[in-house]
């Protein structure tokens, strides 16, 4: 029997929240939309008069149809060439769903999404569903078929993992920018202590190329050894700019509500440097140059206002 117009409505009222959800899971945008529809045509197939409570049928599909996803991810990523990251998603982007809370929020920076690959594929799922959407533990256990004691007792675990690894500091977005513009003026000073003194001790600087744009395999480890990369990243060179296809213009921004660091050429986003900011100091620099993870920044680039860049660089 077809959907009918009141059907499709109720399916779409729900798009938001389940790409959001959808997201967090995976870390892609692209698998994330294509969940979601895989979910619809669910919708469409199912006699929707028999489902009392539509959210809920429609979580518990898409949330077992990305947790399948994840499984065959991790295969992938075994394969993949170089570090994987998650994609970033710039200021604004509508998948980034919900960001009432400091969980909400949390939940989506671009530093918890990586330390969320080291979670099973079922603790990612409560995590975000409860973490994120604030699903009772009850509700978890209905979708992944599991009891609402496991539920209780796999969240602790996956939160844990997740709180093991950071020590996030909030920002609001014009402290950000500060971050960026004093981040930007070390590194483009030719200096290296300008650098060190921004970092933790412990920085690390990790690329994201994916085999089609050159990163190097290995983290940087160190405040010095990151500084020294940083700044020679930064450096001009004819080189950079054939490999960017142009000078690009490089914008202080934020991506998955971390600072961020911004590369456009002809209004193509080419590179997002996510910033991992502490009390102690930038922790992390994770760089996005995968051009295939950059489609839909740079499709949202193009729809807002982002006034003048800081500098052209390279």
């Amino acid at each position: 029997m077809p959907l009918t117009v009141d059907d499709v409505d109720r399916f779409e009222v729900s798009r938001p929240r389940m790409e959001a959800i959808a997201y967090r899971l995976l870390g892609s945008a692209g698998e994330a939309e294509d969940a979601v529809q895989e979910t619809f045509l669910r919708w469409q197939a199912a006699d929707v008069d028999r489902i009392e409570v539509p959210e809920a049928w429609l979580t518990k599909v898409l949330t077992n149809l990305c947790l399948n996803q994840l499984t065959s991810a991790r295969a992938r990523r075994e394969t993949y060439v170089g570090q994987w990251l998650p994609e970033p998603l710039l200021a604004g982007d509508p998948m980034l769903g919900p960001a009432d809370t400091a969980e909400q929020r949390e939940s989506v920076s671009y530093a918890v999404l990586t330390l969320m690959e080291r979670l099973s594929p079922n603790e990612r799922a409560v995590y975000v569903l409860r973490e994120a959407f604030d699903y009772p533990h009850r509700e978890i256990a209905e979708i992944l078929d599991i009891t609402e004691a496991a539920s209780q007792q796999i969240f602790h675990r996956a939160k844990k993992h997740v709180a093991d690894g950071k020590a996030r500091t909030e920002i609001d977005k014009a402290a950000a920018r500060r971050i960026v513009e004093e981040f930007l003026a070390a590194a483009t000073s030719g200096r290296t202590e300008p650098l060190v003194r921004l970092l933790t001790q412990d920085a690390i600087s990790i690329g994201d190329g994916g085999g089609k744009v050159p990163a190097r395999a290995k983290a940087f480890e160190g405040a010095v050894a990151v500084a020294k990369f940083l700044r020679g990243l930064f450096k001009p060179s004819e080189a950079k700019r054939a490999l960017a296809g142009g000078v690009p213009e490089i914008y202080a921004w934020t991506a998955n509500g971390d600072p961020a660091v911004v590369a456009v050429v002809d209004g193509r986003v080419i590179g997002v440097m996510c910033l991992e900011v502490t009390v102690e100091g930038i922790a992390a620099f994770r760089n996005q140059v995968n051009p295939d993870k950059l489609e839909r920044a740079s499709a949202h680039w193009a729809g807002v206002g982002h006034g003048e860049p800081l500098f052209n660089g390279f």
